[in-house]
C-alpha cells in the first residue's frame, strides 16, 4: 500500500494494490476510486485534501 499527498494540487491518494485502472468512479464530491478490470478497488484519491484531513502531510500507520 502506498500513500501520497501532493501539495501542489492538494490531492491525496491511497494506492491499494498495483495495477492497470479500468475505470474509475467519483462516489462523492472529490472522492474518486479506482477499479481494475475485474471490478477491484486499487485506489481511492481525495481531491481538495487539506479540506478533508486534519494534516494530509502526516501519515499514521498502525498495525493491531
Amino acid at each position: 500500500m502506498k500513500v501520497n499527498y501532493d501539495a501542489h494540487t492538494d490531492t491525496l491518494t491511497i494506492e491499494l494494490k498495483a495495477g492497470k485502472v479500468a475505470e474509475s468512479d467519483e462516489s462523492k464530491p472529490g472522492i474518486i476510486l479506482d477499479f481494475d478490470q475485474e471490478g477491484n478497488l486499487l485506489a481511492l484519491e481525495v481531491l481538495d485534501a487539506s479540506k478533508h484531513a486534519e494534516n494530509p502531510k502526516s501519515v499514521e500507520f498502525a498495525v493491531s
